[in-house]
């Protein structure tokens, strides 16, 4: 069976959610987990010790902390460990709620890069209309890109749509503020004009609507404005959820409508619920990496695990290492 490490220490609700998180994954079969944290916290919480492993460390990374210095000072947190068990090949994949941006730094030093890639980058789930999901990328690893980096994020977003979504051709767009030609910054047209050359599905300019309304599979963005777009989206779901609730309470009218949709509200709850997804890969890094949102919890958690196991069983660091080194010449910066 495959098997996961999991920073037990990382995340609002650590250690406990994520504990939970890895029995679960267990019960079900999903994986083998490693827990990585201090054990004298970590082993009175657990129910059951079969199937899940604890390496000890001591040392935790805080969520407010710097990532420079938590990269000088605390290389054997339990966050560096888990990735560092992936480096040594005792784990499969690399589960951490903890502090993002101190994730993808231990995870660019423990792990390397794939050889071809200069920036990784968060590649994120969206629903949309048509009852499928569009991948974003980048959500906000790389905030300064140069076209060659984009170039980069959209061959790796075809190729984890072409073998984790199984699009055979997925539709490729780079966000911009407008569809036509004459838009962009000067970022977005160099971009595009490398892309255009390319044998992918790429559609052009698109704006953040596509990303919902199915019309896309894959959103190319730089780091800064992917993350923009994000939490936008995040918070444009959590009014509307609150919305309907607050309205909903406001007349037995309503309540008696709530009792005759539930079953459309509950499905609408659960598409804008980051606990489905898990978490998201940190795409570009050589070793399967899950960043989890800093409130996870145990659901979350699990399918943060799941996904892990998903992306190591795809063998998707062997496919993005291929389709870079089919295009080297686009995708490395000219300052290279």
């Amino acid at each position: 069976m495959v098997k996961i490490a999991v920073d037990a220490m990382g995340g609002d609700n650590a250690p406990l959610a994520v504990v939970r998180g890895a029995e679960a994954a267990w019960a079900e079969k999903i994986a083998e987990v490693i827990l990585v944290g201090d054990e004298a916290v970590i082993a009175p919480l657990l129910k059951d010790r079969s199937g899940i492993e604890i390496v000890h460390t001591p040392v935790s990374v805080d969520m407010g902390e710097s990532p420079s210095a938590v990269l000088r000072r605390k290389k054997d947190s339990s966050m560096n460990t888990a990735f560092g068990l992936v480096r040594s090949g005792r784990a499969q994949g690399a589960v951490s709620a903890g502090n993002s941006g101190a994730a993808m730094a231990f995870a660019i030093f423990t792990l390397g890069r794939i050889q071809g890639v200069e920036r990784p980058a968060i590649l994120t789930l969206h629903p949309n209309s048509k009852g499928s999901v569009s991948a974003l990328i980048d959500a906000g690893a790389t905030v300064d890109c140069r076209p060659s980096h984009l170039v980069q994020f959209a061959l790796m977003g075809n190729a984890f749509a072409q073998h984790a979504l199984h699009i055979r051709r997925p539709r490729v767009g780079l966000l911009s503020n407008g569809e036509e030609e004459t838009k962009g910054n000067e970022l977005t047209r160099e971009t595009h004009g490398i892309l255009k050359t390319l044998p992918l599905n790429y559609r052009g300019y698109v704006e953040g609507t596509d990303l919902y309304n199915g019309t896309t599979d894959v959103v190319v963005a730089d780091g800064f404005v992917g993350n923009v777009a994000l939490k936008v989206s995040e918070g444009v779901a959590e009014l509307l959820i609150d919305f309907l609730k607050e309205r909903i309470s406001r007349s037995r009218r309503a309540k008696m409508g709530y009792l005759l949709m539930s079953d459309v509200f509950r499905s609408l709850s659960k598409t804008g619920d980051y606990s489905e997804y898990g978490g998201f890969p940190l795409i570009g890094v050589d070793g399967v990496c899950i960043i989890c949102h800093g409130k996870s919890n145990e659901r979350a958690i699990k399918n943060a695990i799941l996904q892990a196991r998903n992306f190591a069983g795809i063998h998707l660091n062997e496919r993005i290492r291929d389709a870079l080194q089919d295009h080297p010449s686009q995708t490395r910066s000219k300052e290279h």
